[in-house]
C-alpha cells in the first residue's frame, strides 16, 4: 500500500517505482541465466514429452493426449460410449467363466498384480506406471521387470511425495492418459487426500461432464502384515468409501486382483485398488494367463449357506473361510460374501443373503467406530429389519492406533468371529 501511493502522488515517484521493477526483473533473469543447469532425475512421462507429427505418423503408435477442441464434443450425461470416452471399455456385467480362458499359472498376489499391469501396458499404449521406487519393482516387487519391457517413458520413479503423485495422474488422466500410480503404503495416502477427495473424485461433476479423469487407478499395499505396526498396518477403505465420485476395491487374492485390477485400470472412473499385503506370498492360486475383468460393485458368494450370512472383503476372508470351517463342526451353515468392491457396494448380494438367513456378521480389520461395516449394518437394519433373527453383529479391529506387540490381540481373528456366529444362533434356540 505504501508503493502504491507513492506511485500515484507524482510522476517522479512513478517513475522511480518502474526503474525499481526493470531492475529487480534484470537481476532475475541475470540470475537465472547463471544458475547450471539440473537435469531431471526422472524421463518426462509422455503426457509432458514433446513429440513432432512427422514422428508420430512414422512410428504409427505414438499416442497424444487430445486437444482441448476435440475434447468439448462429448456428450453431457454419464452413458460414455466406446468412441467419446478414452476408448475404455464398457463396463464388464458377468463373472468370467474361469474354465474357458485357457492356460493358467500358479502365481501369489504380487504376481498376479504384476501380470495385470502388464496386460494393461500391452493393450493401452498411454498406460504408463509410476511411484516411489516402482523402476525396480518396488517394496514389493509388484512393478518387477515392467520397467524393461516398456522403458522409461512408461515405468519410473518419483519423489516421496504422495499429494504430488495423486496430482500428476489426475493431470495424466485428464489429458487422455491411462496413470497407474502406486502409494508406497496405504498409511501414506492421507498427504494425497487433498487430489483424492477434491480433485480426482471431484472432476468430472464439477465440469458438468466435460472433462473427467476416469484413467486413474491408485494401487496401494493395505492392512496388517504382521509386524507393521502404527504406521505400515492401517486399512483406509472407511476414509475413501466417504468420497463420492471414485470407486475403491479390495481384492482377497491373485485370481480376483488380476480380474479387478484390470477392470479398475479400463473403468471409466478413478479407482483406489487396496491391496492386503500379508497375501502378497501368502496367497497363491491358479491364475488364468489370459485377459479378463472381473465386474466392479459386484460381490462375490465365495461360500453358500443358510443359517448365518458373513460378509468381509481383502484379507479377512482367509479369517472368515477358516471361522466358516470350524462353525460347519458345530453344525452350523455360513453363507460367506466378499464384497470385493467397497465403493460403491453390492447391497442387493447382502440383503438377499439375509433376508434367507435371518442374521448377519461384518468383520473388517479396520477400527470398529465408523468402520465400512457400520454402513453395511445401517442399510442391512433397514433393508432387512423384519426378517432379522438375531441383532446384527460386527467383528472389527479395536478403537486404538494399531499396536505392534499387541497386532495379534488387535485382529479380529477366527476365535472372535466363531463367538459372534454362536452368539446369533443362540436366538434360534
Amino acid at each position: 500500500m505504501i508503493l502504491r501511493s507513492a506511485a500515484m502522488s507524482s510522476s517522479s515517484s512513478r517513475s522511480a517505482l518502474s526503474a525499481l521493477l526493470r531492475r529487480n526483473a534484470l537481476g532475475r533473469r541475470q540470475r537465472r541465466r547463471h544458475l547450471p543447469a539440473v537435469p531431471l532425475p526422472l524421463p518426462l512421462p509422455l503426457v509432458l514429452r514433446s513429440h513432432s507429427s512427422a514422428a508420430a505418423a512414422s512410428s504409427g503408435s505414438a499416442w497424444q493426449p487430445r486437444r482441448l477442441e476435440e475434447r468439448r464434443d462429448r456428450p453431457r450425461d454419464c452413458d460414455y460410449d466406446h468412441d467419446h470416452d478414452r476408448d475404455r471399455r464398457p463396463p464388464i456385467a458377468d463373472e468370467p467363466d474361469y474354465d474357458t480362458l485357457g492356460p493358467t499359472s500358479r502365481l501369489n498376489l504380487f504376481t498376479a498384480i504384476n501380470s495385470a499391469m502388464r496386460t494393461a501396458m500391452r493393450t493401452d499404449p498411454s498406460a504408463i506406471v509410476f511411484g516411489e521406487d516402482v523402476g525396480f519393482g518396488g517394496v514389493f516387487r509388484c512393478s518387477q521387470d515392467l520397467l524393461e519391457e516398456f522403458g522409461r517413458d512408461r515405468v519410473f520413479n518419483t519423489p516421496l511425495s504422495e499429494n504430488g503423485i495423486a496430482g500428476m495422474a489426475v493431470g495424466y488422466a485428464s489429458a487422455g492418459g491411462t496413470a497407474i500410480a502406486e502409494i508406497q503404503f496405504a498409511d501414506y495416502i492421507f498427504p494425497a487426500f487433498d487430489q483424492i477427495v477434491n480433485e480426482m473424485a471431484k472432476f468430472r461433476f464439477r465440469s458438468g461432464n466435460q472433462w473427467n479423469c476416469g484413467g486413474v487407478t491408485l494401487r496401494t499395499p493395505c492392512g496388517a502384515v504382521g509386524h507393521g505396526a502404527l504406521y505400515h498396518s492401517q486399512s483406509p477403505e472407511a476414509y475413501l468409501a466417504h468420497t463420492p465420485g471414485i470407486v475403491v476395491v479390495m481384492p482377497r487374492g491373485p485370481r480376483c486382483a488380476k480380474g479387478l485390477l484390470l477392470s479398475s485400470i479400463r473403468s471409466k472412473d478413478p479407482v483406489v485398488f487396496l491391496e492386503p499385503k500379508i497375501l502378497y506370498r501368502s496367497a497363491v492360486e491358479e491364475v488364468p494367463d489370459a485377459d479378463y475383468e472381473i465386474p466392479l460393485g459386484k460381490a462375490e458368494i465365495v461360500r453358500t449357506g443358510s443359517d448365518v450370512t458373513i460378509v468381509g472383503w481383502g484379507a479377512q476372508l482367509r479369517t472368515l473361510q477358516a471361522t466358516c470351517d470350524l462353525a460347519a463342526r458345530e453344525g452350523v451353515s455360513c453363507e460367506l460374501i466378499d464384497l470385493r468392491t467397497i465403493l460403491p457396494w453390492d447391497s442387493e448380494c447382502v440383503v438377499s443373503s439375509v433376508r434367507k438367513t435371518g442374521k448377519l456378521i461384518v468383520s473388517h480389520e479396520a477400527p470398529l467406530t465408523c468402520g465400512f461395516g457400520a454402513e453395511v449394518v445401517a442399510t442391512l437394519q433397514q433393508e432387512c429389519f423384519f426378517h432379522l433373527e438375531a441383532p446384527i453383529q460386527r467383528v472389527c479391529g479395536y478403537d486404538t492406533p494399531f499396536g505392534l506387540v499387541f497386532e495379534q490381540f488387535y485382529l479380529p481373528d477366527e476365535k472372535k468371529n466363531l463367538d459372534a456366529i454362536r452368539r446369533v444362533m443362540d436366538y434360534s434356540k
